[in-house]
């Protein structure tokens, strides 16, 4: 296996080569778990893996609960399937928790506010509620407990860790929460090690070509514990070491070709980008200083049979809109063809004509 064969896998069992799901759900259930702090570019990173999407259609999924998204594995919002959020918070939310520690006690956020915070939710969530973070925000300002900024963000990813809220359907543009056991199916926790090995064997198969820090830094999970489920998930995977790496991945995924010239417009926080510890494989040396110059500037990736070949823009002028690319090089006549047919895919899916400059 070489270094392009490590790309080239990743594509497609990210489905981001000719592989595709057919539903959101289906989308996140496949990767296991989707970053979705960047809410339109999450249901982007979905859309861009369905055989046909729009925006509405993922939109639709999520106000009802066929997928959800809160805090878990890292202090970051995910999308997650239904049928796996008892099994990821039983696995990361303890870490989450530790990551936190340190503005639990700045924001003097003891255990006996927040049973009391929880309180307040389940009363004020009962019976289907659904609710936004500025009414619970003055739910809890009722019982006398001060919650706004930081300390209300906190307040909620605890409950959220907790298993007590998660995602509602969305209120216009404005998010809601809703009681956990409303929008999430009772389930039984498996035991910790067939957790471990299955959410190994999970990531491996859909992100795979990676390695062991890989899959520690996007589960959250410790290195001894991520060790634990790849040893465990072992039987199921093979691996190849590759200028000195291991990389682990499943037997039929190894030999992928997909073709030259395969542009993406990505979101700086999609799976393909953010899932792997070592980015190498992701961007030629020469292009990383520049990655880094452009600080939070860099919102959007263009993607060029696997690598990082620049950035890009979206900007919504009267119904219209404008995908300014930025290339780090000039393109090539097939480069370009390939990054307009990805424009016009984009267009598709947000309904809206799209033009590139």
């Amino acid at each position: 296996m070489k270094p392009v064969d490590i790309v080239q896998a990743r594509l497609s069992n990210q489905l981001l080569g000719k592989k595709k799901c057919e539903t959101a759900a289906e989308t996140v259930a496949c990767l296991g778990a989707v970053q979705a702090q960047d809410f339109a570019g999450a249901k982007w990173a979905l859309g861009v893996r369905m055989r046909r999407a729009t925006d509405a259609d993922v939109e639709t999924a999520f106000n009802d609960g066929a997928i959800l998204r809160t805090h878990v594995m890292r202090p970051t919002w995910h999308f997650v399937a239904p049928q796996d959020i008892h099994s990821l918070l039983a696995l990361t939310a303890s870490r989450v928790h530790a990551a936190n520690a340190h503005m639990y006690r700045k924001l003097e956020l003891d255990s006996m506010l927040l049973s009391r915070c929880h309180a307040v939710f389940t009363k004020a969530l009962g019976r289907d509620r659904y609710l936004t973070r500025s009414e619970l925000a003055d739910c809890l300002a009722e019982d006398r407990i001060e919650a706004a900024g930081l300390r209300l963000a906190y307040i909620l990813m605890h409950a959220e860790l907790e298993a007590l809220i998660c995602s509602g359907p969305r209120r216009g543009k404005q998010f809601t929460y809703a009681l956990f056991e409303e929008r999430v199916p009772r389930g039984k926790k498996p035991h910790r090690a067939e957790a471990l090995a299955q959410w190994a064997f999970r990531y491996f198969a859909s992100h795979g070509p990676a390695q062991l820090k890989d899959f520690s830094w996007w589960s959250g999970l410790t290195m001894l514990d991520a060790r634990l489920g790849l040893d465990l998930a072992t039987p199921q995977l093979a691996r190849e070491i590759v200028d000195g790496k291991t990389y682990w991945f499943t037997p039929d995924n190894k030999n992928v070709r997909l073709g030259s010239s395969t542009a993406l417009l990505l979101s700086v926080y999609d799976e393909y980008t953010l899932a792997y510890e070592d980015r190498s494989a992701l961007c030629a040396e020469r292009y990383i200083e520049k990655l880094l110059s452009m600080g939070n500037s860099l919102t959007s990736v263009l993607i060029l049979d696997g690598k990082i070949a620049g950035s890009w823009k979206r900007l919504v002028k009267r119904g219209t809109v404008e995908i300014r690319s930025n290339p780090f090089r000039p393109l090539r006549k097939v480069e370009r063809e390939s990054l307009e047919a990805a424009v016009a895919s984009y267009a598709k899916f947000l309904g809206m004509p799209c033009v590139l400059s």
